[in-house]
């Protein structure tokens, strides 16, 4: 697995294979891990690429969600998971861990220098929990794209809108029109995908897809529909978010409370 030679291609290889992805008639479904045990895994199973959640990456390492994960540990577990497998790997980098735009570029630089295929990049600002404006997102995507491009790398784009997630205050109306006015601006400024994350309504879900002309990624999570209906309406990519790392604590925890109960051993080395 390790000397595979897709393994040894460059970025932007991997890059346009990720994209092809998207468009392929099967839905691109995306467990979001955060170790290299979880993407060596994922590959093994037959999973067409590895995609990591900031937030499981964050809990595994002692850390809160949020950019609190010191950046040099996300590039070297990044580095890591892209080693370990030859299928493209996807990082969620939350808001580029940057609050400005030299920051940015240096951020983006390094990201690409780990060998990832793409990114996720939210609209939300890390410290103050609020949406940024259209206009600064967009040229945050803008200058990601630019960045990429001058590294030689096709990295694809995955811009989340917090839409949904910030503003519950808002009816539903509202908060779909928002999503696309915001998907269809990052698409315009370079974006590849547009993520309007915890939208789970099916009305809304085939709007976003109809109005948008690239592919649409979907949450999996309480209250949306199944994979197969997602496939229906038009979803392009389903990812699972942190939801992977607390359905697998919940095993462990099970796990170890049958072993502690039972005094037995065979509740693990049984199955």
């Amino acid at each position: 697995m390790f000397n595979s030679p897709l393994t040894q291609s460059k970025p932007s290889e991997k890059a346009d294979v990720f994209k092809k992805l998207h468009y392929s008639e099967d839905l691109l479904v995306l467990p979001n891990i955060w170790d290299v045990a979880g993407a060596t895994l994922l590959e093994e199973t037959g999973y067409r690429a590895v995609a990591t959640a900031s937030a499981s990456i964050a809990r595994a390492n002692g850390y809160h969600d949020g950019e609190n994960v010191p950046f040099e540990m996300v590039l070297s577990i990044l580095s890591q998971i892209v080693k370990s497998v030859s299928v493209p790997v996807t990082a969620d980098i939350e808001s580029g861990y940057a609050s400005d735009a030299a920051t940015l570029k240096t951020n983006i630089r390094k990201l690409i220098g780990t060998g990832i295929a793409g990114i996720n990049i939210e609209d939300s600002d890390p410290r103050t929990h609020r949406l940024l404006s259209i206009e600064i997102q967009a040229e945050r995507i803008g200058l990601i794209r630019r960045v990429a491009e001058r590294e030689g790398v096709r990295l694809f784009i995955n811009a989340r809108t917090d839409v949904y997630l910030r503003h519950s205050d808002l009816q539903p109306e509202a908060r779909l029109e928002q999503s696309i006015e915001r998907g269809k601006a990052y698409v315009d400024a370079g974006a590849d995908a547009v993520y309007p994350i915890l939208v789970k309504d099916e009305d809304a879900i085939a709007t976003l897809v109809q109005e948008l002309s690239v592919p649409v990624n979907i949450l999996a999570t309480t209250g949306v529909s199944d994979i197969q209906v997602l496939r229906k309406l038009g979803v392009a990519r389903v990812s699972f978010g942190p939801n992977f790392q607390k359905a697998v604590l919940l095993a462990m925890n099970k796990l170890l409370s049958e072993v502690k109960s039972e005094g037995s051993h065979y509740p693990v080395t049984g199955i």
